[in-house]
């Protein structure tokens, strides 16, 4: 079977998938990545939205006859490629491939803490007992030990924490339930599948901490293809960093006392050590006040009690180890525990002394714990040399990889541009007609960003738009007070003017609540933050709307940004036209792609930011978004919505019967 065969009118997908209809850039795309694997190469491919670059990537990987590796943006983009997207094309292709799902540890049920934690009977609420009981029964029924499968427990319900493993509490071959762990059969499945589906976070994870079980899986692939794949230089920073969190320590405390009270009863002294610990923990948190920070090192200064609650940290976990010393020969539990408590001081150790200038020390600080990070600076290359070695193909695909044309910001940032063969890069616009069913307006005038007022205009740009719309509205936010300002203000004039529609505002549930409820509504206004900009899909008429208030630039007092931008000044490089642009293009990229997502989709991206149409570099974004009509004009904006399809909501009024 070739590609014609696969992708022709009446081809193999044809057949098998119903309303397949052939695409130009969708087979390009699958010639490039074919040759790409045959020569073990390395590939980077854009592809737009409703390119159908999936099965662009499976169906070449797929026929190639070696084990493939594909790694996924996120776990429910896993989820769907692994229980859909691969099922389809295995049997469009009729072959006989053997395929696996493999998660981090902390996505299955652990027999071993769940035992422990269920006899010891310390939960929250009912509610956490009620969804321990479940997983309890679930454990005793499933094959897969997938906590995605388990239906009648959210993925969020604190109860998995007792119910799960992680890198620093699990037990490893020590474990007295080794030989039914459900993660080491995983694994297995994994090594004898001809196409295994990982995601970024696993493959960083076993690449940095060789904990994840792919230390023989990776060397014995023939393809790896990364999908969204503009998530891997973040995801690889914070693996290539090292980082100690309160949560953690807490953590610690918890599983020590838990072991001791299973293994070494009789030891009060530990026991007490554990509470003791847990409170030196919450304490190094309160010492620094509020919450979504990033603090850098020059900034600490304000915070006298930081480095005293550090300090006192360090001594109380080196108390409690001396204790834990005296038990740990007890049970693998306490041992285990021990370890981990060994590790937390070392990495507090290094994080406090003055160390190698390529490393960014920085404290993040969230509602309910505390973190320092060590941070490269630069990670590319150490990603570089993962692709060193074996001779095999990689594949990197998204729909937001290029700054324009370019692909050099992206290959910078992960080392690619080291490669003594460089990569081969291509783009494939999307297919969708963006011209005739699309509208980028960029509303004016609009005060300067900075302006304290900013916000307030920024809702009353969005207002008659909402209205127009009946609803079907993204509000996307640069920052969570902007967030907070703009849903107030909208409320308010909604209020006001008797409008009667459902305004959903991030945080009142949780993401994937929220989207459920604005799909099912098909009349709602989403106010959010830069977390709905990506991984988010709503086909259809239930958003026809996108209104961002300003370029997503990063913070300039960001300590990690600030410090790679004086690293590139040294170096003698624009930080701000090789770095900090590019990224802002991407996320815009990230961001207009909610707006369009089927052929049929219709609507308007509003950028709210004067900046785009002011500043020189402003061409380079709107350049980089989809080919729409512009316009500057809020009438000619209006008029268009008007031609929307009316909502669900108004078409049932419409048809119900007067009394």
């Amino acid at each position: 079977m070739t590609l014609d065969d696969v992708f022709a009118p009446d081809g193999a997908l044809a057949e098998t998938v119903n309303g397949f209809s052939p695409r130009i850039q969708q087979r390009e795309m699958a010639e490039r990545i074919e040759a790409a694997i045959k020569s073990n190469g390395v590939l980077i491919a854009e592809a737009g939205t409703g390119t159908g670059k999936t099965f662009a990537y499976l169906v070449p990987a797929l026929m190639s006859g070696g084990k493939v590796l594909i790694s996924t943006g996120t776990k429910t983009l896993q989820d769907q490629l692994y229980r859909r997207d691969l099922p389809t094309v295995r049997k469009a292709l009729k072959l006989p491939l053997t395929t696996a799902l493999l998660k981090g540890r902390s996505n299955y049920v652990c027999h071993y803490h769940l035992a422990r934690n269920a006899s010891e009977g310390r939960f929250r609420s009912p509610q956490e007992v009620d969804h321990l009981r479940k997983i309890v029964r679930f454990a005793e029924t499933t094959g897969t030990g997938d906590k995605a499968d388990c239906t009648d427990v959210p993925e969020d319900s604190t109860a998995w924490m007792s119910a799960t493993s992680n890198r620093d509490n699990c037990l490893g071959q020590e474990c007295p339930n080794v030989k039914e762990c459900f993660i080491l059969q995983a694994r297995r499945n994994a090594m004898e599948a001809d196409v295994v589906v990982v995601n970024h976070h696993l493959f960083f994870a076993d690449v940095v901490l060789r904990d994840e079980g792919m230390g023989e899986l990776l060397p014995s692939c023939n393809t790896v293809i990364f999908d969204e794949a503009h998530q891997l230089p973040e995801t690889a920073t914070m693996f290539f960093g090292e980082s100690v969190s309160s949560a953690q320590v807490i953590e610690l405390a918890r599983d020590t006392r838990t072991e001791t009270l299973a293994g070494a009863a009789d030891c009060r002294d530990l026991v007490e050590a554990t509470r003791k610990l847990e409170k030196v923990a919450r304490d190094w948190r309160l010492s620094i006040p509020g919450e979504n920070l990033r603090i850098g090192m020059e900034q600490l200064e304000r915070y006298p009690e930081f480095p005293k609650a550090l300090e006192e940290l360090g001594n109380e976990l080196r108390r409690f180890g001396k204790i834990l010393a005296t038990q740990a020969e007890r049970s693998e539990g306490l041992a285990n525990c021990l370890k981990r408590m060994d590790e937390l001081v070392l990495r507090l150790e290094a994080w406090s002394a003055p160390g190698d200038a390529q490393i960014v020390r920085w404290v993040e600080v969230f509602t309910q714990a505390i973190l320092i990070h060590a941070t490269p600076l630069q990670v590319g290359s150490l990603f570089v040399r993962q692709l060193q070695g074996h001779p095999r193909a990689w594949i990197f695909t998204s729909a937001t990889l290029a700054v324009g044309p370019e692909f050099d910001h992206y290959m910078r940032e992960l080392g690619l541009n080291f490669l003594e063969n460089p990569p081969e890069c291509a783009v494939w616009g999307s297919p969708f007609d963006y011209e005739s069913r699309a509208l980028l307006y960029a509303p004016s005038p609009m005060p300067d960003p900075n302006d304290p007022a900013y916000p307030d205009a920024v809702a009353d740009v969005a207002y008659p738009l909402i209205e127009a719309a009946q609803g079907r509205t993204f509000v996307l936010c640069t920052s969570l007070r902007a967030m907070r300002r703009i849903h107030e203000r909208l409320e308010d004039k909604m209020t006001r003017a008797g409008l009667d529609l459902p305004l959903l505002v991030q945080g009142e549930d949780s993401r994937s609540n929220l989207l459920a409820r604005f799909r099912a509504l098909g009349n709602a206004v989403l106010v959010a933050s830069q977390s709905f900009w990506e991984g988010v899909d709503v086909p259809g008429d239930a958003l026809s709307v996108v209104v961002i208030d300003k370029l997503p630039f990063a913070p300039p007092d960001d300590p990690v940004l600030s410090a790679r931008i004086e690293h590139l000044r040294k170096a003698g490089v624009n930080p701000f036209m090789t770095y900090q642009l590019p990224r802002t293009v991407i996320n815009m990229k990230q961001g207009a792609g909610r707006l369009i997502r089927t052929e049929q989709d219709k609507g308007v991206l509003v950028v709210c930011d004067p900046r785009m149409v002011d500043k020189p570099y402003g061409r380079r974004v709107w350049r980089s978004l989809p080919p729409m009509a512009r316009t500057r004009v809020s009438d000619e904006v209006v008029a268009f919505l008007k031609t929307l399809p009316p909502t669900r909501q108004a078409t049932e009024k419409e048809s119900t019967p007067a009394d």
